[in-house]
């Protein structure tokens, strides 16, 4: 049933809305510490700029077979220009993607060397956007969602994602009658109500509901809570080495266990998850096994370091040589 799903994506039309940013790696070797702090010098061998943030999901979108619309804000600067051209170079239209000149586009520059992060540092502005601009963006939404089979909310709390943007979001879902996945900031929580999924980390899960999850109890509890607090159809909540718990409405949590092989890096993981579970519900899958197989592409992505996406022929691999759930 997975493997249907899965030849069903390039069917299915994903419009992502949220903050757009570009991760830039910088990968080296460390050999000697500074004379100048007790800090190692990085001796950089390689530079890479990949997608990230909500970009991040549309790239796992199109990797995985799928099509993508996206709805965002980019600042008037090369990055801005860079994430427009990595858009493009995917296929992805950008008519969504507003220039702003009043802020920078958020850029995240991590330092590797042998595969590990030493530091990552954050160029970015946080602040709402002026009317203006949110007016634009709902337009590009408006447009979108008519082509589309699903949306996307992917909040980094950058000041794309704001209650009127889910106000307009739900009112588009309802209009055609299409489902919203969320992955959400704890700050924003009261946005997200009446949504059809979201997928809060174990932190994010507590912090939202107010129940500190340490055990299956409390893991229970806090999903239970979130489904009553946000009337959402359903919750997912991504545990790390402890996989995933699908809650929903009168039915017994659905435990999903790991299936990462080994894990050099989850930056990304989240964008994955819900890229993947978006396009396995778009292409027919029942939740449950949407959140299978979502499961298993973050498991693949782990393993990688950087911020990786996870191709259909990947995925189609793992699933078909018995790598984590089959419905």
């Amino acid at each position: 049933m997975l493997l249907q799903g899965l030849d069903r994506f390039p069917r299915c039309t994903i419009l992502v809305v949220g903050d757009l940013m570009l991760d830039v790696f910088l990968w080296g070797d460390v050999r000697r510490i500074s004379p100048e702090a007790p800090v190692p010098v990085v001796e950089v061998r390689r530079e890479t700029h990949l997608l990230g943030g909500a970009a991040n999901v549309v790239r796992n979108i199109v990797t995985l077979g799928g099509h993508a619309r996206v709805a965002g804000i980019v600042g008037h600067d090369a990055f801005g220009a860079e994430i427009r051209e990595l858009l493009e170079g995917a296929r992805v239209p950008c008519s969504g993607v507003i220039t702003v000149h009043d802020r920078p586009t958020t850029v995240k520059t991590r330092v590797i060397a042998r595969h590990q992060q030493v530091v990552r540092v954050d160029r970015e502005e946080v602040r709402p956007h002026d009317s203006r601009t949110t007016q634009a963006l709902l337009r590009a939404l408006e447009t979108a969602a008519g082509e589309s089979d699903a949306i996307i909310v992917s909040d980094y709390a950058k000041g794309v994602v704001s209650r009127d943007v889910m106000d307009a979001v739900r009112s588009l879902a309802t209009r055609y009658d299409i489902p919203v996945f969320v992955d959400p900031k704890v700050t924003h929580t009261d946005f997200y109500h009446h949504v059809t999924v979201i997928t809060p980390n174990t932190q994010e899960a507590s912090a939202m509901s107010g129940i500190a999850v340490t055990d299956e109890a409390s893991l229970e509890t806090a999903g239970r809570l979130l489904l009553e607090k946000l009337q959402c159809r359903h919750v997912l909540i991504t545990r790390g080495p402890e996989g995933m718990s699908l809650f929903e409405a009168g039915a017994l949590p659905f435990h999903i266990p790991t299936v990462a092989q080994k894990v050099f890096d989850v930056t990304g993981a989240g964008d994955t998850v819900i890229a993947a579970m978006a396009l396995g519900a778009s292409a027919g899958l029942a939740m449950r096994d949407a959140a299978a197989l979502a499961n298993t592409a973050a498991g693949i992505v782990v393993g990688e370091v950087g911020t990786a996406a996870v191709d259909r022929g990947r995925l189609r691999a793992a699933l078909t040589d018995g790598i984590g759930y089959r419905a």
